[in-house]
């Protein structure tokens, strides 16, 4: 595990802090680290739920510009292709993966949330955007394909376009973040939310995640198809003939996430 991105565990849930200071810019080696975070995570069974969080003042301020000064059109696209991976190793993590965003996320480290399953800000803490046309630049993180799936084709190409930036009122309003928190509150709630969510049946959970993620990319066919498979994949699961027990019981069930 690298020291740019660090993971703590908690069961049920896991944090993955970006600790890069002072912005949580990212170069390669912060690229690389992530993606082993992620792949950490993914193989403890205790770690049932995800949180990603930077510091008080930045989640992430994307990539760092001095690591494209005077390096080749190729390299650029390489870098790109290592963040992409990075990105598609939490977007198709089993688990659910919260961002919780304190402070400001621009260009690439709201390209990294977008990653996330969902994003819970704080309040009049940090600004949100998809800057990078104002330096000539095309977000090269995701974020053209994964902002118009969340709030929109014409919503998302304006933002990217002008490179508007706004708060989390704002944010929340257009649906680009799922929850708002005043500043000291939002780990603690985050925190709630995912416990609650750890005590579910998170191995479904998962399935669901996969069902709306990968439907979105192969068609309502397709889609269906899969969400059949995943359905006997949990109809086959301890945690499913457990929540038909308590049903039948007329008590809580007690998953397991198997």
């Amino acid at each position: 595990m690298g020291t740019l991105v660090s993971v703590k565990i908690d069961a049920p849930l896991a944090f993955v802090q970006l600790n890069r200071p002072p912005a949580n810019a990212y170069n390669l080696d912060f690229l690389k680290d992530l993606e082993a975070a992620i792949e950490e995570v993914r193989f403890r069974d205790e770690a049932r739920v995800v949180i990603v969080h930077g510091n008080e003042r930045f989640f992430s301020a994307g990539a760092d510009i001095t690591t494209f000064l005077g390096v080749t059109p190729e390299a650029i696209t390489s870098f790109g292709l290592v963040g992409h991976q990075a990105l598609e190793k939490i977007e198709r993590l089993p688990k659910i993966v919260i961002a919780a965003i304190e402070g400001h996320a621009m260009g690439g480290g709201l390209e990294m949330a977008l990653a996330c399953d969902l994003r819970f800000m704080a309040r009049g803490k940090g600004r949100l955007g998809l800057v990078e046309a104002k330096i000539g630049a095309v977000p090269n993180m995701g974020g053209t394909q994964r902002l118009p799936r969340l709030i929109g084709r014409s919503r998302a190409l304006h933002l990217m376009i002008t490179g508007e930036t706004m708060g989390a009122d704002e944010a929340l309003r257009i649906g680009l973040v799922d929850r708002v928190h005043e500043p000291a509150e939002l780990m603690p709630k985050t925190v709630e939310y995912a416990r609650a969510l750890a005590q579910g049946a998170t191995l479904t959970i998962g399935l669901i995640k996969q069902c709306v993620n990968e439907g979105f990319e192969i068609g309502l066919g397709g889609g269906l198809a899969l969400e059949r498979t995943c359905g006997g994949v949990a109809f086959r699961s301890a945690d499913f003939k457990e929540g038909a027990l308590a049903f039948q019981e007329k008590r809580a069930p007690a998953f397991k996430g198997c």
